[in-house]
């Protein structure tokens, strides 16, 4: 009965003891004697006890770090960057875990060597640009470390995921420095539009002088025009008028000089009415009046002449 119970004891404790409970999303490296033998997946798995030993479980989930270091530009200028890195186990095949579990000592020095490897790829790439370049270099930065590391991530059995580029920023320095060439540029560009809108404003008041110069010429000669054409034919009127007053003289029998002095003291009349308060001297003597008829006169030497002008009128 003890021998019973002894054995029943053995194998239950050996199967206790060979029994392995894989989490999900993690594998466990085999090993015999410390050499590798299997991967046991995630679930319950059994080993053979005291032989079998778990080497290492791995995670096969995504995992991320932060990285922040420094890196100088082709002039010398200090760039600080604060990066995400999202990394995994590329796959759980049998040679890719091997890769994992054997390639490294452990986690630590996996890091040390993945964090300098993304250091040194963004250092040599940022050494060729000038710090004007940097801040729209963004992708570009993240796709040449991709493309430097892909290889030799997987080398390791690992594949980079993601490389974020939270920050990039300059010395205190420079970037006063750059401040003062954004602020400058801002100035030098409100100059050049607020030089533009002068010149467009000036351009358009010119142009709206002129059009207003063109405007008040013409009406000036409309104006011009009208007032020949009144003058004309108040002319024309006067004309017609002497014409029929010097016809019915001669039919009437009577001197030129009444109706020239009738015309004389009209023309005073029209003055004393629309003078406007000003003064108008006029030398009413008997002297000045036969004057001025003798030389009114002589416009009009006979009946024929007034017949020829009543002519040239016609």
């Amino acid at each position: 009965m003890t021998t019973t119970i002894v054995v029943i004891s053995i194998i239950l404790l050996l199967i206790l003891t060979g029994v392995a409970t894989v989490q999900q999303g993690t594998v466990a490296v085999i090993t015999i004697f410390g050499k590798y033998q299997r991967i046991l997946r995630p679930g319950l798995n059994f080993r053979i006890p005291f032989i079998e030993k778990i080497f290492r479980r791995i995670s096969i989930q995504n995992r991320s770090i932060e990285l922040k270091f420094q890196a100088i530009t082709q002039d010398q200028a200090n760039v600080n960057f604060a990066a995400m890195l999202l990394y995994s186990v590329l796959n759980n095949d049998s040679q890719t875990i091997q890769n994992v579990a054997f390639k490294f000592m452990d986690d630590r020095n996996f890091m040390q060597a993945l964090i300098r490897s993304v250091e040194g790829s963004v250092r040599a790439f940022v050494a060729t640009k000038k710090q004007s370049e940097i801040l729209q270099l963004r992708s570009e930065i993240i796709f040449h470390v991709k493309d430097q590391l892909d290889k030799q991530l997987e080398d390791w059995g690992y594949h980079l995921l993601d490389l974020q580029l939270n920050d990039i920023a300059f010395d205190e320095t420079i970037m006063r420095s750059m401040a003062q060439v954004v602020a400058s540029n801002n100035l030098k560009a409100a100059a050049e539009n607020e030089g533009q809108a002068l010149l467009i404003t000036k351009t358009k008041a010119a142009e709206a002088d002129g059009n207003a110069i063109k405007i008040s010429a013409e009406a000036e000669r409309q104006a011009a025009q009208l007032r020949g054409q009144g003058v004309a034919l108040f002319r024309e009127e006067v004309a017609k008028g002497m014409a029929m007053a010097a016809k019915e003289m001669e039919n009437a029998n009577l001197d030129a000089s009444f109706i020239l002095f009738s015309m004389w003291t009209d023309a005073i009349k029209h003055f004393a009415e629309y003078g406007k308060d000003n003064t108008i001297f006029l030398d009413g003597s008997n002297d000045n009046l036969q004057r001025t008829m003798q030389q009114m006169m002589s416009l009009i030497k006979s009946p024929k002449d007034m017949k020829g002008f009543r002519s040239d009128e016609n």
